[in-house]
């Protein structure tokens, strides 16, 4: 695929999303095991084309990527024990989506609870 800019529009549907966690006291080793539960419940999922954790002491930001809308509302479906047990031991201080309006505008009303911070793609590209 080739750049995109802002008046061109992207055939890429690839929806980013970062949701950043603040742990709570003595629950990092338990919120560290949780997240390779999610990982491999992940792993499962045809749409998911990456999901990584990276933590900074206390701080834990889960980088995912799915091929579209779609396979973002599936996953969500999918790790929702999961994320009730991680909503136990963190709290989530950001919660971003990152893509094409398109597909952005399919994930407004189903996450709207969860008060994400959208940003809408206008150029780049993806191997």
């Amino acid at each position: 695929m080739g750049a995109t800019g802002k008046n061109m529009p992207t055939q890429d549907k690839c929806c980013t999303v970062v949701p950043c966690f603040k742990v709570s006291g003595g629950k990092l080793p338990a919120f560290r095991e949780l997240c390779g539960r999610l990982a491999a419940k992940s792993k499962q999922e045809p749409k998911c084309l990456h999901y990584k954790f990276t933590f900074n002491g206390d701080q834990a930001y889960c980088l995912e990527n799915y091929e579209d809308a779609e396979g973002m509302l599936t996953h969500i479906q999918n790790v929702a024990a999961l994320l009730e047990e991680a909503q136990k031991m963190a709290r989530i201080t950001r919660f971003e989506i990152h893509g094409p309006a398109e597909e952005l505008a399919k994930l407004r009303e189903p996450l709207a609870k969860l008060k994400p911070k959208f940003f809408t793609l206008e150029c780049g590209f993806r191997r």
